[in-house]
């Protein structure tokens, strides 16, 4: 019998291997459980991912038929006598700059805009918003636009838009704050970040976009000859 006075006790030769199966076992068990969980965080994050891709489809195509009724806003402004050149050209760079943000290649997962892309069009669209809405506004001091039946016609389609927008905005808001949410807990965490789930963008408008002005009806005066208010 061997003894070794003020030593520990060490480990037999059997006992240490089944120390390591244990913590090789453990060890397997915690990557299967984390493997596990990953998978059906992946699916659970891909599902609500597409409803925030079908969303956002539906917003873009709202924000495309305000862009298409500005030419023809126009054409009824120019015919009434609004001069307001300035205004005309913010208007169209405005136009410009969402049209080229809403149709450039998407960068994203799945044939999607990536996140960056999609602020590049929230920013483009609340500039674009702001200019029309000057135009709404300067509209008052012009009579003959504000009794124009054309302009008045365009102003009413423009209105319904920005009020498909708004529904868009909030179902598309909406689908971000259920992916963002499911995206930031746990384990679907480590499914995002795993795989490349990047947090979505809210679309918040600016407060010069939220709403079109609208031209009081019972101030339009009929003067064939009027001239811009000074």
């Amino acid at each position: 019998m061997n003894w070794t006075s003020g030593s520990a006790e060490v480990p037999l030769p059997n006992q240490e291997s089944e120390m390591n199966n244990k913590r090789a076992l453990l060890l397997s068990l915690v990557v299967f459980i984390a493997l596990a969980a990953s998978g059906c965080g992946y699916n659970t994050l891909t599902t609500k991912q597409q409803n925030v891709k079908a969303k956002w489809a539906n917003v873009e195509t709202q924000l495309q038929r305000r862009a298409d009724l500005i030419p023809n806003l126009f054409e009824a402004a120019k015919a009434a006598g609004f001069q307001e050149q300035q205004v005309f050209g913010d208007i169209a760079a405005a136009r410009s700059r969402l049209l080229n943000a809403t149709s450039a290649p998407p960068q994203g997962v799945g044939g999607d805009k990536s996140p960056e892309q999609k602020q590049a069009v929230i920013d483009a669209n609340n500039s674009f918003g702001g200019t029309i809405g000057r135009l709404l506004s300067l509209a008052e001091n012009y009579p003959n636009l504000k009794s124009s039946e054309s302009f008045q016609k365009f102003q009413d389609s423009l209105e319904g838009t920005e009020n498909r927008i708004a529904t868009a905005r909030k179902d598309y808001n909406d689908a971000v704050q259920d992916y963002n949410t499911t995206r930031a807990k746990f384990p679907t965490v480590i499914s995002a970040k795993l795989f490349g789930f990047k947090e979505e963008p809210f679309f918040k408008a600016d407060d010069t976009a939220k709403q079109v002005p609208r031209i009081n009806a019972n101030d339009v005066r009929q003067n064939p000859n009027s001239t811009p208010a000074k």
